[in-house]
Formats: C-alpha cells, structure tokens, sequence
C-alpha cells in the first residue's frame, strides 16, 4: 500500500469512499454527497490529500483530508478526516493514512492535530489514535446525529505535532 498525494486521477474512487462513509451516517458530519463537480472543488480546496493505493492493481482504498482547524491565533492546529473503502477495512489502510498525515500536517506547519467529531461508538478509530498518542479532550454528549436520526456522544481528540 502507497500513500501518496493525490491526483485527478483519483477523483472518481475518491469521490465514491467519501460517499459510502457519508452515506452511512455514522461518521463524517457531512449530509451532501459529493458528485464529479463539488468532490473536485471539495478536494482540491483542502491544505492536502493523499490517497491509499494498492501497488498491485493500482486502486485506491482509502484516502485522507488535511486542513486548518480554525483561523488566526489557532491557525496553527489543523484537522482530519480519514476514510478507507469498507472492503479493506481491518488491513491497517487507516493506520498508514493517519501517519502520513501526521508527516504532511507538520510539513505543512501545523502543530497540532485535532479532530472535533469522533463518534464514541467508533472503537476503531478511536483505538487507533490512542495507540498513536492522541489525547482525548473528554466527551461532547448528544454531539453526533446518527443517519437513523438518535443521537450518540462524540469524543474529541488531539495530538502534538
């Protein structure tokens, strides 16, 4: 598996491992699916992207976003969101995804990574960034509506770049 940056090659997979996540609705904030158009105007507005190929047949599995978190005085703590197609889930495509975003993040000049909205049902992720050395902020009760409509807590997390 390659992580590299990514190109407008990408764009159709990328789109469609956006969409199934924010299809499901347990994840990503987002409600709007992307099409040829915003998915292009979406990811090339990001500070960086990469992309998770498989050298033997080319495909991508995965993919991440990297950006400011806020602006001015907290410019410098970005933000992330990660995503691998739900067929390679559990062959460790995240893990080589957040690390190389943890590179590009400080390439970048960041000097924190923060993310605002894991859902706390989310033990994959969430596992994953403690084992990395990210810090949970505590828990945002009812911070997350779920596709189904309920509501779930959301568990911030942080890490020093």
């Amino acid at each position: 598996m390659t992580i590299r940056k990514y190109n407008q090659n990408d764009l159709k997979s990328m789109i469609k491992i956006w969409n199934e996540i924010v299809e499901s609705g347990i994840a990503f904030p987002q409600e709007d699916l992307l099409n040829e158009d915003t998915g292009s105007e979406f990811f090339s507005s990001q500070t960086y992207c990469a992309v998770a190929v498989d050298e033997t047949n080319q495909e991508v599995n995965g993919l991440y976003i990297l950006h400011p978190n806020n602006i001015g005085r907290c410019g410098h703590i970005c933000n992330a969101s990660y995503a691998v197609i739900s067929g390679k889930r559990g062959l460790h495509i995240g893990e080589k995804l957040v690390m190389d975003c943890l590179e590009q993040a400080k390439k970048h000049g960041f000097r924190i990574l923060q993310f605002n909205a894991v859902v706390e049902s989310n033990i994959h992720a969430r596992h994953l960034y403690e084992r990395l050395g990210f810090t949970q902020l505590g828990v945002i009760p009812d911070g997350f509506r779920m596709k189904d409509g309920s509501y779930e807590n959301i568990v911030p997390y942080y890490c020093s770049l």
